[in-house]
């Protein structure tokens, strides 16, 4: 492997979920750190362009599109001539897959570092062990784990979710419509990528009637534009649905993170939106239903002082725990009365 001074032009890969970029912005921000000097690019999937847009640590933000012009074996092989024109010195792969660590070597990049497995991780120059399906160590401190191996010692944790001027813009109006201030809601994420991880719909109901009935807060209720359907059996199941907004499929990922930036507090399954909302300083209780190893609240949980967990594991957490959890929040933010 080179010195840490002689590369100039770093590929960073991160194309899967929300949750995994934003946990790998202390990486980058660390591969700022030690090449002040050289071009950082990050490969990222459509869906999740905002997240990196305006990150003051990189340069260049590369589209992995998947169901566009990148579709299919001959878009993997214009992806990959695409990274070859740009004459990338080293790769870091966050994202292990077949398509990555085969683009990144069909690009010719001389330096290739990721953890290797069975999704042609042979095809790595400087391979590590792959010990995360283990699930010791938070996602953040894997990646940190990366750069060690090119001599990066960090522990600066910090996450970063940047925000959009456009998203802002929309978040405003949409409080003026809803006659909303910051800090007026509470937002409630009961979606996932994995129903596994999603706590029941009419634990999610009665957990909203009384929120509103201690607090008098609106509840707005996100989520992907796959999890309708969730967001309809809470409404139907709950007794305030004049206190909730349903916003779930009808943000973009930029207008999410606005949203949660002005809200009270978020309270989600295990996903995404929890590690945005602590990345725009907003307190956050996420719901662990797993705790098998790799996909524990260990390796998942979000960062920072506002970050809180529930799990099920020893015993199962009910609303009550919630509730509990909820006070302990507002308490220590002393802004708020129960009515």
């Amino acid at each position: 492997m080179k010195t840490i001074q002689e590369f100039k032009n770093i590929l960073i890969v991160r194309t899967d979920r929300i949750g995994d970029v934003v946990l790998t912005t202390p990486a980058i921000k660390a591969i700022r750190r030690c090449w002040p000097t050289a071009r950082i690019s990050v490969l990222i999937s459509e869906a999740n362009l905002d997240l990196l847009k305006g990150n003051p640590y990189v340069d260049e933000i590369l589209v992995d599109e998947r169901k566009g012009r990148h579709k299919d074996m001959f878009g993997f092989l214009l992806l990959a001539r695409e990274i070859r024109l740009k004459h990338f010195d080293l790769a870091i792969i966050f994202h292990t897959k077949r398509r990555y660590n085969l683009a990144c070597y069909t690009a010719g990049i001389p330096y290739r570092l990721g953890f290797k497995n069975e999704k042609f991780g042979f095809l790595l120059t400087h391979p590590l062990k792959d010990i995360r399906p283990l699930g010791a160590k938070h996602e953040s401190q894997y990646c940190m784990d990366v750069l060690k191996a090119i001599g990066i010692e960090n522990d600066d944790l910090d996450i970063l979710v940047p925000i959009q001027k456009e998203a802002e813009e929309w978040s405003s109006r949409w409080m003026q419509e809803n006659n909303l201030r910051t800090n007026d809601f509470i937002v409630v994420h009961p979606g996932a990528s994995d129903m596994a991880k999603c706590w029941p719909m009419a634990n999610f109901a009665l957990l909203i009637d009384r929120l509103v009935e201690r607090y008098n807060l609106k509840i707005v209720l996100i989520g992907s534009d796959q999890t309708p359907s969730i967001a309809d059996a809470i409404l139907q199941q709950s007794s305030r649905q004049s206190q909730i907004i349903n916003l779930t499929g009808k943000t973009s990922i930029g207008q999410m993170v606005s949203l949660l930036r002005c809200s009270r507090l978020l309270i989600s399954n295990d996903s995404g939106p929890v590690h945005v909302a602590a990345g725009v300083g907003t307190s956050v209780i996420s719901l662990f239903l797993r705790d098998q190893p790799g996909i524990n609240a260990e390796r998942w949980r979000p960062l920072g002082p506002k970050g809180f967990i529930l799990s099920n594991v020893p015993t199962p957490f009910n609303v009550d725990n919630v509730l509990e959890l909820t006070e302990h929040i507002f308490q220590k933010d002393s802004q708020y009365e129960i009515f």
